[in-house]
C-alpha cells in the first residue's frame, strides 16, 4: 500500500519546529531509518525491534474480538480516505510504516451527542512472531459525545500500530490500553490525539508484558479549553525494555494537560524509559501543564531512565512543572509496617500495592481495576516475593 498524500489542510503553517519532536508526515522519506543517535531513538534497542523499522510488507495478523455497545460503529476505509478523518499525521518512522503497510484502516466512530451506556471493548491476541503485523486505526468521537474504550493486547507478535484519535468539540473520551504481552512479543505503538475545543481526553496506558514495548503518545489541540490527562502504570521484569514517550503540543490557549506515570522494575537488565515532552507555543496563553514520573526499583540490576522536558515560548501561562524520581523501597514505610508485626515480605507487598493503587483507582472501570491489582500481585510473585519467602 502506498503512503497517502498529506492533505495541505492538515498541515499547520504556524507550526513551531520544536527540538522535542519531528514534523508530522505520512511520507516515509521524511522519517529516515534511525541510527540510534537521534534524540527520539537514543533509548530504544533498535536491534530488538524485530524488523519493524524496515520498509517491508507486514503479512501477519492478530485475532480480534470486539464489543460495540449501541451507538458505536466500525467500518473500514482505504488509506487515502483515512487522511481526511485522521487528524495528526505520523510523527516518526514507525507511525509512517504502520500507515503504509496496514492492509486496511479501521474507523471507530461515536456520533455527536451520543453517550455510550457501557465501554467499547477490543481484545487483540497475537499468534506468533514469524511475520510482522501492521495496523492503522482511526477513532472519532463526535461533538458532545461521551465514550470509554478499553483495548487489551495479549499473546505473541511483532506488532506496529498507528492510532489516530479525534475528539471533537465538547466531547469526552477515556482510552484505556492494556499491554499484557507474552515474553517474546515486540510492540511499537504511536497514538496521536487531537483534543477539540472544550473537549476532555483521558489516556491510560498499562504495560506489563513483552520483550520490547515502545509507545509514543502525541497530543495536540484543535481549540481553546481542551483538557488532556495521561496516566500510566508499568512493571518491567528481567530483560524487558518498556518505553513510554509523550509529546504534548499546547498549540491553543486555555488548554491543560496533566500526566502521571508510575513504574516498578525487578530482575537483571529490566529497563524502563519515560520521556515527557511538553511544548508551550506563543499562542498558548493561559495554559496549565504538569508531568510526573515515579519509578520503584525492587531489585538489583535494573535501570530506569526518566526525562521530563518543557519548552516554553510564552510567559503568559497559569502554570507549568514536572517531577521525576527513581528510588528503592521507602525505609520509613517499611519500618512503620515492620514495627506493627508485619513481615518483610508482606510489608514490601503492601508498599508496592500502595504505590500503584492511587493510579488504579482512577481508571474508573471496576472490572479493569480488579484485573490490574491481580496482575500487580502476579508480577510481584515472580521475583521479589519469591526471594523474600
Amino acid at each position: 500500500m502506498s503512503a497517502p498524500t498529506l492533505d495541505p489542510a492538515t498541515t499547520d503553517p504556524d507550526r513551531v519546529e520544536s527540538h522535542l519532536h519531528s514534523a508530522p508526515s505520512y511520507e516515509l522519506d521524511q522519517h529516515p531509518a534511525p541510527t540510534g543517535r537521534e534524540e527520539i531513538w537514543r533509548f530504544t534497542p533498535l536491534k530488538r525491534l524485530g524488523g519493524l523499522l524496515d520498509d517491508v510488507a507486514a503479512t501477519g495478523e492478530l485475532q480480534l474480538e470486539a464489543h460495540l455497545p449501541e451507538g458505536a460503529t466500525w467500518r473500514e476505509v482505504d488509506a487515502v480516505d483515512a487522511v481526511a478523518l485522521a487528524g495528526l499525521p505520523p510523527l516518526d518512522r514507525l507511525g509512517a510504516l504502520a500507515a503504509k503497510h496496514a492492509p486496511k484502516v479501521g474507523v471507530l466512530e461515536v456520533p455527536a451527542d451520543t453517550e455510550l451506556a457501557e465501554p467499547i471493548r477490543v481484545r487483540a491476541v497475537g499468534t506468533g512472531t514469524e511475520a510482522g503485523v501492521a495496523e492503522h486505526t482511526v477513532i472519532r468521537i463526535g461533538r458532545h459525545a461521551r465514550a470509554q474504550l478499553v483495548v487489551e493486547d495479549a499473546g505473541s507478535a511483532h506488532y506496529n500500530e498507528l492510532v489516530q484519535v479525534v475528539v471533537e468539540d465538547g466531547a469526552s473520551l477515556d482510552l484505556i490500553s492494556i499491554y499484557d504481552w507474552a515474553d517474546d512479543a515486540v510492540h511499537t505503538a504511536q497514538v496521536n490525539i487531537t483534543v477539540g475545543r472544550d473537549a476532555t481526553v483521558r489516556n491510560v496506558e498499562i504495560t506489563f508484558g513483552g520483550d520490547v514495548v515502545r509507545t509514543s503518545t502525541n497530543v495536540t489541540y484543535a481549540g481553546p479549553g481542551g483538557s488532556f490527562e495521561g496516566l500510566g502504570l508499568y512493571f518491567a521484569d528481567a530483560g524487558q525494555h518498556i518505553e513510554h514517550r509523550l509529546f504534548v503540543d499546547h498549540n491553543a490557549p486555555k488548554t491543560s494537560s496533566n500526566v502521571i506515570y508510575k513504574g516498578a522494575l525487578q530482575g537483571e537488565k529490566a529497563h524502563t524509559v519515560w520521556i515527557g515532552n511538553v511544548l508551550i507555543r506563543k499562542v498558548a496563553e493561559g495554559i496549565e501543564t504538569y508531568e510526573e514520573n515515579r519509578n520503584l526499583v525492587l531489585s538489583d540490576g535494573c535501570q530506569a531512565d526518566s526525562v521530563p522536558n518543557l519548552e516554553i515560548e510564552t510567559g503568559e501561562i497559569e502554570g507549568a512543572g514536572h517531577a521525576s524520581a527513581t528510588a528503592r523501597f521507602d525505609d520509613e514505610q517499611l519500618f512503620y509496617l515492620r514495627a506493627r508485626g508485619i513481615s518483610e515480605k508482606e510489608a514490601q507487598r503492601l508498599v508496592v500495592h500502595g504505590f500503584f493503587d492511587d493510579l488504579i483507582r482512577r481508571v474508573g472501570i471496576e472490572s479493569v481495576e480488579e484485573k490490574l491489582r491481580a496482575t500487580v500481585e502476579a508480577e510481584l510473585a515472580k521475583n521479589v516475593l519469591k526471594e523474600l519467602a
